[in-house]
């Protein structure tokens, strides 16, 4: 998988660069809790939960499908320009959508919820407009970090000049968005540079099909993860939701710190997809990314009274007992992110993600059922916790499916059951 020190490396670089929005929010939090109160941050919330979504609908969630299939013979670049063009209109005739939404929403007056959900579709879909899922598929991460690190530090500069003078949730995500701007003009100007223009779309169609069942997998996960805000939005009140945020953004600060392990091995196992040790190697990372997510549990739990009081204020104090429930699922979200990236991706198993978005959809509803009946912030985060465990059980037992179908197919013939276990099963 190459030297241990030039994996870290990778792994560090795609932390800052790909995630560091994360780390920035860390930074800015305590400006905007004391902005905004647990009412604006409930809004924000909904708007930030809105954006992950407004991310997945412009990219289908494949950027990590698409990285796996970056060649690294492709004499002319015709057909990594091919794969740009397409992947471009796709982008493009979305984002467009999307923006005309928002535009009409600001002439005719809506509601703050909605126009959260609007502003946070647009921003996050106009970050997945960039090329970085190109920079990620050549294994360029450090290029990736300093586009992404331009991109962040302007964000803060701007929350900070600006949040004092105008303390709304609007402007948090107006900042976000006008910081994505950098980010993205630098990926294109790179790919530029080294493929030079996109080739004319070609094969809309195939590759829409190839993203069907990645995207319905991925809207489901965001749904009842990082989209749950918005979901939830409807049925509890914007403080509640803002003290919920309050825990919650710790808890995916702590994950992103794991995340972007997958991402850093992606091309190495793309490489190292039919060798004998892919499966040995795999369960070995997984293992120590477990590891390092329960020992996060642990501190997270003992320090969960400081770090609401030291990050937030006195006013969110009902975040607390939050804290220490949703942190439970870092374990889980570990095992599913890890999983989602580096191994499901580089077998092309699409119906595998799928399936495993059904399942945590499938808890979330009956989550939001309840919510809706009690109007309780509580349900939202046991029913968070449910989902992702179990999620992260059903990507373990499809890992160990997969393992004992490849070990058997190198031994010999398939025997019929295993057979119709198989048919169908890969994308």
């Amino acid at each position: 998988m190459g030297s241990v020190g030039s994996i870290l490396r990778d792994i560090g670089l795609v932390t800052f660069g790909k995630y560091g929005q994360y780390v920035i929010t860390l930074v800015t939090v305590p400006l905007l809790a004391r902005m905004l109160g647990p009412h604006g941050t409930g809004l924000l919330a909904i708007g930030m939960s809105s954006y992950f979504i407004g991310s997945l609908a412009v990219d289908l969630g494949v950027t990590s499908f698409l990285a796996a299939k970056v060649p690294e013979d492709d004499p002319g670049h015709l057909e990594v320009n091919r794969l740009r063009g397409t992947y471009l209109a796709i982008r493009a005739a979305t984002l467009t959508l999307i923006g005309t939404a928002l535009l009409l929403s600001l002439a005719v007056g809506v509601a703050p919820k909605l126009h959260m959900v609007l502003l946070g579709l647009f921003a996050g879909g106009f970050w997945s407009i960039s090329e970085d899922w190109l920079l990620i598929g050549q294994g360029r991460f450090g290029s990736s970090t300093m586009y992404q690190g331009v991109g962040r530090i302007g964000y803060l500069g701007l929350l900070v000049a600006l949040i004092p003078r105008f303390p709304t949730a609007s402007m948090a995500l107006v900042c976000l968005l006008a910081s994505s701007v950098c980010t993205v003009g630098l990926t294109w100007w790179d790919s530029f540079r080294r493929y030079g223009p996109p080739a004319r779309p070609y094969g809309v169609k195939a590759v829409l099909r190839m993203a069907a069942p990645i995207f319905t997998s991925r809207l489901l996960v965001t749904g009842y993860g990082q989209g749950s805000a918005a979901v939830y939005g409807a049925v509890l009140e914007a403080a509640s939701l803002g003290l919920y945020s309050a825990g919650d953004r710790l808890v995916r600060a702590i994950q992103s710190t794991l995340d972007p392990i997958g991402f850093a091995l992606l091309p190495r196992m793309a490489r190292r997809s039919t060798h004998d040790q892919f499966w040995r190697n795999q369960i070995q990372m997984l293992i120590g990314c477990v590891t390092l997510a329960c020992l996060a549990v642990v501190a997270v739990w003992v320090l969960a009274p400081v770090l609401i009081h030291t990050i937030y204020t006195h006013d969110f104090d009902g975040a607390i007992p939050m804290l220490r429930v949703e942190i439970l699922i870092l374990p889980a979200t570990t095992i599913t992110s890890y999983v989602t990236t580096a191994v499901l991706p580089v077998k092309q198993d699409t119906l595998g993600v799928l399936i495993g978005a059904i399942i945590g959809t499938c808890v979330a509803a009956v989550a939001l059922t309840a919510a809706w009946r009690t109007q309780s912030v509580w349900t939202l985060v046991y029913g968070t916790v449910s989902a992702e465990i179990g999620v992260a059980l059903w990507y373990i037992i499809r890992v160990r499916w997969l393992m004992v179908r490849e070990r058997t197919a190198r031994r010999g013939p398939v025997e019929p059951d295993a057979a119709l276990l198989s048919e169908g099963d890969l994308a």
